[in-house]
């Protein structure tokens, strides 16, 4: 397996680009999984490595680490009171608004095996999600009664962190995102499978933006997008029956 590609290093944090379907940690959701982000990278490094926050397994982009454990506690604590930014890039079903604010509140998505002792009952917690349509495209492909699909690129900025928050909002305002086997429209992924061979979720966490906990320097990491997320967005954009040019693959 190639290296983990590091984005950011110094003596007390390393991000790095996470790959579309590596887990973070091991799981009790996959017990047959052998490779997991934190096991890669610290024998790549050579040291252990310690986890603020999470991407969903499917999800591609910056991954932040602490080298030490008090580290990572001051780096939780600025993801849980949401003192920093984030953006992703996702590929989403249909025309949306230029620019809106998603603010639709999410009940916790609890896992059978590891929340089992968990309350079943919880109310729910405010989710917001902020986005800007960056391109929109429509193939001439059919799709149900319609003879073209019709497709927006969006950048997406999360304003909470709620468990697969972005997943589950674009769900309620009816713009799946696309690859997403959970979340997202049956009939959309086999299309982009059977037509841009795309097997992966088309979301990615591009950029993310923090007070560095030692030196209280703002850093602002971005990962490049994928080769294969790349194709996928090359081969939509080459099928675009609109006017436009897309200028967002580096």
């Amino acid at each position: 397996m190639s290296p983990l590609e590091i984005l950011y290093q110094d003596e007390f944090l390393v991000a790095i680009n996470k790959p579309s379907g590596l887990l973070v940690h091991r799981s009790l959701i996959d017990k047959h999984e052998t490779r997991f982000a934190v096991q890669l990278l610290r024998d790549q490094i050579g040291q252990k490595v310690y986890p603020p926050h999470r991407l969903d397994r499917p999800t591609s982009g910056v991954l932040l680490f602490a080298l030490d454990p008090n580290i990572a506690r001051l780096l939780t604590e600025q993801f849980t009171q949401a003192a920093l930014e984030k953006t992703y890039l996702a590929l989403v079903r249909g025309f949306c608004a230029a620019e809106a604010v998603i603010d639709y509140p999410l009940k916790e998505v609890l896992d059978e095996i590891a929340d089992a002792q968990a309350a079943q009952d919880k109310p729910a917690q405010t989710a917001i999600t902020q986005y800007r349509r960056l391109e929109q495209f429509e193939l001439p492909l059919a799709s149900g009664k319609h003879l073209t699909s019709r497709y927006s690129l969006l950048e997406l900025q999360p304003k909470t962190g709620r468990k697969h928050q972005l997943r589950r909002h674009l769900k309620h305002i009816f713009h799946p995102i696309v690859g997403d086997t959970t979340h997202g429209d049956g009939k959309q992924n086999q299309l982009f499978r059977e037509q841009f061979g795309c097997e992966r979720l088309l979301l990615h966490a591009q950029t993310l933006s923090f007070l560095h906990p030692v030196n209280k320097v703002t850093l602002r990491l971005q990962a490049p997008l994928a080769e294969e997320f790349v194709q996928v967005l090359q081969a939509v954009a080459s099928n675009n029956l609109l006017v436009g040019d897309l200028d967002v693959c580096s």
